[in-house]
């Protein structure tokens, strides 16, 4: 006699199932709420049924028509509905989890999924609620864990995710099949969400916080989209950036918090699996000539891994896909992004004279006033770096920001005291 499946065993089925039976039950039903509760209900029916009776053949078709069976049982006790399947249909279950695998893929259940990614990173909604948003219904995070990564108390989160459903629900958004030209746009909205995600994590110097777990979840979504569409270029170099980025997590902080600059880790800290998964991907993608901003972001990411020491990092090759994002993606960050490399190739004057256009525009970004802190301490003038690095303090989004430039500042003062 088979053992029944263990309690992790089952839950991560469950976890897995969710984004393809809730993105189903959503077309069923075209209600966000019901479709998150209808597989509630269906966990929960598994929690009961599959230790005692065995897992089923298909578990995401199992999920989804047991929870659409107590969703129209649930709509017809609220609404006394008449217009319903046969009884016997909707209580046969095992005849027909075959039968709704094959339909689902006849419907293309892919479209499904990224519908309901769509639905979640519809541009009416500000970027924190979708990102609460997918996290709950997608990712099934409970709502204190949410909480939690966003520093912000359990119903002032549940409001937030309540208000964007209800913004949602109001947008009416259409349910059809999306054709090539909107497929392109919901993949750059969701690719957008995933990125969010991951940054939302990458700032926190404690990997065991909730909000530092946001990267791996990230993770999980892009590697879900690759599941589903693997010849996307786009979300591989996307799902690269992210590993690559992730990968030098234990050696981006000190033991106080403090972040560490790029050259100043320890490089046998960084991630090498996860480097070789990224570097592997960004071959993968290079091959449907299609570049985009994750791709040339992900291969500037890639000399960095590359790299064994600092001064083997091949700056120019920098310099040369930095070109290419500007032409892909222009941004005045992304043009001081490069000013990093234009300092290490030809001076901090150059790279200076390369910033000074972006006064304007990136007065209030905290990392516009630390590198040209950093430049202009480098071409000896302390004073203009005491302003520079004392304007990014006044922008700092974290104390780890602050106490990093704080160091810059403590560093100046121990020169000048030096030198009288």
């Amino acid at each position: 006699m088979p053992q029944p499946p263990d309690p992790d065993w089952i839950e991560a089925r469950l976890v897995g199932a969710r984004p393809q039976a809730v993105a189903a039950l959503l077309r069923y039903f075209r209600d966000l709420d019901l479709a998150e509760e209808a597989f509630q209900e269906a966990c929960l029916r598994a929690l009961r049924s599959w230790p005692k009776n065995g897992p089923p053949r298909d578990a995401a078709s199992w999920l989804i028509m047991v929870g659409r069976n107590a969703a129209i049982d649930h709509k017809r006790k609220q609404a006394r509905l008449t217009a319903l399947p046969d009884e016997a249909v909707i209580s046969d279950r095992e005849d027909t989890e075959p039968d709704l695998a094959e339909r689902l893929d006849a419907a293309d259940y892919r479209d499904d999924i990224l519908r309901l990614l769509f639905i979640c990173c519809h541009p009416d909604l500000p970027a924190t609620q979708q990102i609460a948003l997918a996290l709950r219904i997608v990712s099934g995070l409970p709502v204190p864990r949410i909480a939690a990564a966003f520093l912000v108390g359990d119903r002032a989160m549940e409001q937030r995710i309540t208000r964007a459903k209800r913004r949602i629900s109001e947008a009416d958004i259409p349910f059809e099949t999306p054709g090539p030209i909107e497929r392109a746009e919901r993949f750059a909205a969701v690719g957008a969400m995933v990125y969010l995600v991951f940054n939302e994590g990458y700032t926190d110097a404690n990997p065991k916080t909730e909000r530092a777990k946001l990267c791996d979840e990230a993770i999980r979504l892009a590697r879900l989209m690759l599941r589903l569409f693997p010849a996307e270029p786009e979300m591989m170099g996307l799902l690269a950036l992210m590993l690559l980025q992730h990968s030098r997590q234990k050696a981006r902080f000190d033991r106080a918090g403090a972040p560490i600059l790029l050259d100043d880790q320890d490089r046998t800290l960084w991630n090498r699996r996860q480097i070789a998964e990224a570097l592997a991907m960004i071959d993968k993608a290079m091959l449907h000539r299609q570049p985009g901003p994750y791709q040339i972001q992900a291969a500037i990411a890639a000399l960095h891994a590359r790299a064994d020491r600092p001064e083997d990092t091949d700056w120019a090759g920098i310099d040369a896909l930095y070109q290419a994002l500007e032409r892909h993606a222009p941004s005045p960050v992304v043009t001081l992004n490069r000013s990093v490399a234009i300092s290490k190739l030809h001076g901090a004057a150059a790279a200076l004279a390369m910033i000074a256009p972006l006064a304007g525009t990136l007065d209030g970004y905290f990392y516009f006033h630390g590198v040209r802190g950093n430049l202009l301490e480098q071409l000896g003038r302390t004073s203009d770096a005491r302003d520079a690095f004392g304007r990014a303090i006044a922008l700092a989004n974290t104390p780890a920001e602050a106490a990093h430039i704080r160091q810059h500042l403590d560093r100046l003062d121990k020169d000048r005291s030096g030198s009288r």
